[in-house]
Formats: C-alpha cells, sequence, structure tokens
C-alpha cells in the first residue's frame, strides 16, 4: 500500500477549502458553527470521501463540517456577527461557551451515575454502568482522526482540562480494578478514539489486561473507533501498522477476543479500498469487526443507506451490530429522527438483509437506565403503543423485558414517551430512582442489584 500523507484541517482551514472545492459556500456561518462545535477533518475525507458536486447536501460533508443549522437561529445570528466583526479569541470562547452550556453537553447521566469507586475514591477515566463491560478513556486517545458533527462527546473536544473530560493515563489501575471485578467480562477502550495513539501506548494499556498475572476472568477486549472509515492508513502504510496488527494478534493469542466497535455512518465509508483492505488485514489477526451508528439526519436516514450498508458489511466479514438513535446532546434539533420514523426505517433496510446480515439490533436508545430498543409499533388492547425492549441495563434483570408506551410520531427519546395502558410509570422507574439514590457507593455495574 503507498504511503498517504495525513494533513489535518481545523476550522481555520474553512475559507481555503471552500475556495478551492465550493466557493457557493459561505465560510463565516460554517466558521460560526466551528467556533462552537469541534471540527478536525483530514486529507482522506476532504480529498476521498466528501463529494464536493453536491455540498452541502452531501452526507459525508454534512458528517465532517459543523453545519451552520446546527445552531439556533439566534445563537447562528451571535456567532456569525461576532466572526464577521473579527472578536478577539477569548471573546468568540466566551460566546461559544454560552451556546453549548444550553446543549445538554453530558446526556444520560453519565458524569454522575456512570463512574465507579473504590473505597470512596472515583476512578478516573472508566464508567461501569453495565456489570460485565467497563469503558475506559485513555487519556491519550481523546481525539480523533476527524470529526463527527453529531458526535455525543462534543463536549470533550471544546473544553479540554475541564470537569467535562474524562480521561485517565493509569493502565495498572485500570487492571487492578478489573481484577478485582469478577463480574466483569469485557473493556472497552473508547473515547475520542483510541486508534489515534501510538502502537506502544495502545500495548501499555492492553499488556497488563492479558498478561499471566492479569484478570483471567476478562474475556473480550473492545476497542471503539472510526479510523476505519476516516483514517484506515493507521493498519496499512504507516510506520507502525505491523506493531498494530502484531498487538491485535497478541490479543487474540492470549485466549481473549479482540472485538473492534467500528463506526460506520455510510456506505460510502466502507467502499473506499483502503477501509476494505484494512479490515482484511484486522480479521487476519483474529479480531472480530463489530458495525454500529446513530441514524442521522441528513446523513444516513434512508432503509437503503442502511440496507446497503449491511449488506457490504457482511460481504466484507463484518458483523453489522447496532443502528443507534442519535442522543439528545449538542445539535441533536438538526441530527434526531422521530422514533416511529427510526423503526420504520429500520424495519424497512433489515427486511432487505439476507440471514448472515440480521445480527444487526435497533433502533437503540442509550438512556440512563440503559439501552432500550424500539421493536414494534402495535395496537393492543385498541390503544397504538410502542413496543419497547431493554438491550442492556443497569439492573440485568431488565434486559430483555418488554414493555409498552404511548405512540407518540413526535418523540425522539425515551424522556419523551409516556407508559400505554393507564399506567403511571414505566416498570423500571422506581427501581432506577433507588439505583441513582445509591449513587455514593459507586456505579451501576458495581452494584449487587
Amino acid at each position: 500500500m503507498r504511503k498517504v500523507s495525513y494533513d489535518m484541517f481545523t476550522k481555520t482551514a474553512i475559507p481555503a477549502l471552500f475556495k478551492r472545492h465550493s466557493v457557493k459556500l459561505d465560510p463565516v456561518k460554517y466558521l460560526a458553527a466551528a467556533h462552537v462545535f469541534p471540527m478536525r477533518v483530514n486529507s482522506h475525507v476532504a480529498n476521498d470521501l466528501i463529494d464536493w458536486s453536491n455540498v452541502p447536501e452531501d452526507p459525508m460533508f454534512q458528517l465532517a463540517f459543523p453545519q451552520p443549522a446546527m445552531l439556533h437561529e439566534g445563537d447562528l445570528e451571535m456567532m456569525s456577527s461576532a466572526t464577521r466583526e473579527g472578536v478577539s479569541k477569548v471573546e468568540l470562547q466566551s460566546l461559544a461557551e454560552v451556546v453549548r452550556k444550553k446543549l445538554n453537553p453530558h446526556p444520560s447521566h453519565q458524569k454522575e451515575e456512570n463512574v465507579p469507586k473504590v473505597e470512596e475514591e472515583e476512578m478516573p477515566g472508566m464508567q461501569h454502568k453495565y456489570r460485565e463491560t467497563v469503558l475506559f478513556f485513555p487519556s491519550e486517545g481523546q481525539y480523533c482522526h476527524a470529526f463527527c458533527t453529531y458526535c455525543f462527546r462534543w463536549a470533550q473536544f471544546t473544553s479540554v482540562g475541564s470537569a467535562q473530560t474524562f480521561k485517565s493515563g493509569n493502565s495498572q489501575q485500570l487492571a487492578q480494578y478489573v481484577s478485582r471485578s469478577p463480574q466483569v467480562k469485557d473493556v472497552l477502550f473508547t473515547g475520542g478514539d483510541p486508534m489515534v495513539m501510538p502502537a506502544p501506548v495502545l500495548r501499555s494499556y492492553i499488556d497488563p489486561l492479558i498478561a499471566d498475572t492479569g484478570p483471567r476472568h476478562l474475556e473480550t477486549i473492545r476497542i471503539g473507533t472510526k479510523s476505519l472509515a476516516w483514517w484506515p492508513y493507521k493498519y496499512l502504510s504507516e510506520p507502525e501498522s505491523k506493531d498494530i496488527l502484531k498487538l491485535f494478534s497478541d490479543v487474540v493469542q492470549s485466549g481473549r477476543q479482540l472485538a473492534f466497535q467500528a463506526h460506520f455512518s455510510h456506505p460510502r465509508e466502507l467502499e473506499h479500498p483502503a477501509a476494505q483492505e484494512a479490515m482484511r488485514l484486522i480479521r487476519m489477526t483474529g479480531a472480530q469487526i463489530r458495525c454500529q451508528a446513530p441514524l442521522i439526519r441528513h446523513v444516513n436516514d434512508d432503509s437503503k443507506i442502511w440496507r446497503d450498508m449491511w449488506n457490504l458489511q457482511t460481504k466484507l466479514g463484518a458483523i453489522p451490530y447496532y443502528m443507534f438513535v442519535e442522543r439528545d446532546t449538542g445539535a441533536s434539533h438538526y441530527f434526531a429522527v422521530p422514533l416511529e420514523r427510526a423503526l420504520r426505517i429500520f424495519n424497512a433496510a433489515y427486511s432487505g438483509l439476507a440471514g448472515t446480515a440480521r445480527t444487526v439490533r435497533g433502533p437503540s436508545m442509550s438512556a440512563s437506565p440503559g439501552k432500550v430498543g424500539i421493536i414494534g409499533d402495535e395496537v393492543i388492547a385498541g390503544e397504538r403503543v410502542f413496543v419497547l425492549k431493554f438491550f442492556q441495563a443497569r439492573n440485568p434483570s431488565w434486559v430483555g423485558r418488554v414493555f409498552f408506551a404511548r405512540y407518540d410520531p413526535h418523540a425522539f427519546w425515551l424522556d419523551g414517551l409516556r407508559p400505554a395502558f393507564g399506567a403511571k410509570e414505566f416498570f423500571y422507574e422506581k427501581e432506577y430512582s433507588e439505583i441513582v439514590s445509591r449513587v455514593n457507593e459507586g456505579s451501576s455495574g458495581q452494584m449487587q442489584i
């Protein structure tokens, strides 16, 4: 594979990029959005993935460049005026922070409810929401090869070093925590994107988990990454590409499964030859690639897109895993799709899949109580209802439970739904409140529930 140079573009490059590729776009409005939301685009995205003849509608452009309509009208005007007037960086930052605080920067109470404690001390850079799974945010992996405009962790890339940021550089503390938590079966490295880290740094976090002295009950190491889409050359032509693949092989040779949680939002990302070759090499190490993405208006809110994407993933040896509902954070007013439409898109795409591709679940809301799937729209006892199901939950006994919400074509998220059949609350609500009341004891994944 030929050597490809990684060139990074931030918001300051917007005028030059538009001048080169699309002079019809007003850079001021896009700069206004990029002052509020994080922007990082690289040469692979700009040169190979975006169809500049179709901007601003092009889905890859929508995915990579903060859009003016991601700001509410008054905020867009305020940020655009400040940009045109050339106010200082400090003043721009101050205005941007005012806007960001209105955008629910940490949805699903992840800061308050998910952080584990040992002897009343919080474990930095960890979340332990579900019994079997620990999330770890390595300090060196808290950015990405490029940023997605819909990212639900967008706040971490705009307030680095603030209380908004999850991160830890303590690999030994991670191994020790997992060792003393026999219920934990898998560790998910997340971010940001752990695959921005150099091979030796990534190995420094993984080796303590797979060493002979590491936790024997740990079965799977997962890596949540967009790198196969945003920068597949990480595995092909960089000086450390072979070292990365060797690390993956070492995980598999240790007897654990290495699962890539690959974020593919559109078939175009998968169609690129570099992405397909990177997937082939990763699979040759024995690693498994599971694919997931949220349903995003302006990017992939069409059943044919999902059907084509899931079929191609399966053809390439990957496993379609999840369709997520866009979280209630950031520019959700711009990207979110009503639950009723999300279900129709999922079902239409699912019906066009071969059995080998029907491994996917969704549409799923990663809400505070757990991952809640919308699995049906039915009329029961004369009432039209959404049929809901826990795919994952703070209390493992909720998993698989089916429950019902009143049909609401305008609902976008779990908190916009109401119980069906005259019930005052959903079956889990009282117990969920009790779990939250015990948060000082630790996270729900630690509790004996």
